[in-house]
């Protein structure tokens, strides 16, 4: 009796081996069956980007980003990510028209078309509406327009897109460019002459400071070059400041930045009062046209570089 009790115990075993045997069989001939980019972690195809408002998860090689804020449009483009939305006054800018032609215009407003987008990632400012809802359609990270300085700003997206080498590589070749050309610039013109950056606009004048697109970070972080100190002390609280025609001449430096909105009345151009006042007349107003000079990512940067290295030193 218990020969055949041993017996049985034993049998049980080898039963339970064999199914055990079988089950682990069928997994492996499973896996094999699969190819190995189905077999690995889903985080190969993504990984934690540390972002204003906490960790995020997004695809290690993004190829469907929206862009809902003209700040960032040209930091991507940088960086040759793919895009398949962006905003209207980035789909107009001169300068991005040609690569843009056949993106679609988007909005914090128009949800719908976003889903049909079915983008991978959405880029906007933290001042954006629906951040809840477009967190719904895909990983959605924001930025708030100030908080670094414009280079930082390129690392950050560069970090974002997993560029970052690439991001700090340009950045780093970018500052040694524009700081050789700001010593050419001003051993040129003088290291006491100052530029202004003056802009027509929602059919205003308006004069600008410190770190405002324009220009205004080349001209003043990187040449070093000086802001005649009525435009230093106008634009210190908002980093601009209204004009009135009648008073231009005081906030016009040795050298200004015109940037002109071909839509807006310049007709005082024609006026005494403006052709006396001394850049004028010294042939000193470089005139460009705003929509390709509004902002301070990488592609703008670099026509702002080309613009100024052209206009003051005749290169």
């Amino acid at each position: 009796m218990k020969k055949y009790f041993t017996l049985s115990i034993l049998l049980a075993l080898l039963l339970l081996s064999a199914c055990g045997g079988q089950a682990n069989s069928t997994n492996t001939e499973s896996n094999e069956s699969k190819p190995s980019e189905e077999i690995s972690s889903s985080k190969s195809d993504t990984f934690t980007y540390q972002s204003e408002n906490g960790p995020v998860e997004v695809p290690t090689n993004p190829q469907r980003v929206v862009v809902l804020t003209r700040f960032l449009t040209g930091n991507v483009m940088a960086l040759g990510v793919p895009l398949v939305g962006v905003d209207e006054m980035s789909k107009t800018n001169p300068q991005f028209e040609e690569k843009l032609k056949d993106i679609e215009v988007v909005s914090d407003e128009s949800l719908e078309k976003i889903i049909e987008l079915e983008p991978d990632l959405i880029i906007g400012l933290s001042s954006i509406k629906n951040i809840d809802k477009f967190q719904e359609i895909a990983p959605t990270v924001t930025y708030t327009y100030g908080k670094v300085d414009y280079l930082t700003q390129q690392v950050e997206i560069g970090k974002l897109l997993n560029k970052e080498k690439e991001a700090q590589a340009w950045v780093d070749d970018f500052k040694v460019r524009a700081q050789k050309a700001g010593e050419e610039i001003k051993a040129k013109i003088g290291e006491d002459a100052t530029v202004s950056v003056v802009e027509t606009f929602n059919k205003q004048l308006y004069v600008y400071g410190f770190n405002y697109g324009r220009g205004t970070e080349i001209l003043y972080n990187e040449f070093k070059l000086a802001m005649p100190e009525k435009v230093k002390e106008a634009t210190a609280k908002d980093g601009y400041f209204t004009l009135s025609s009648e008073v231009l001449k005081d906030y016009f430096a040795d050298y200004v930045i015109f940037s002109k909105n071909a839509e807006e009345d310049t007709s005082f151009q024609n006026t005494d009062m403006y052709k006396n006042i001394p850049a004028v007349k010294n042939n000193r107003v470089f005139e460009v046209d705003a929509k390709t000079f509004y902002f301070n990512d990488p592609l703008s940067l670099e026509y702002q570089l080309d613009f100024f290295t052209q206009h003051f030193l005749g290169k």
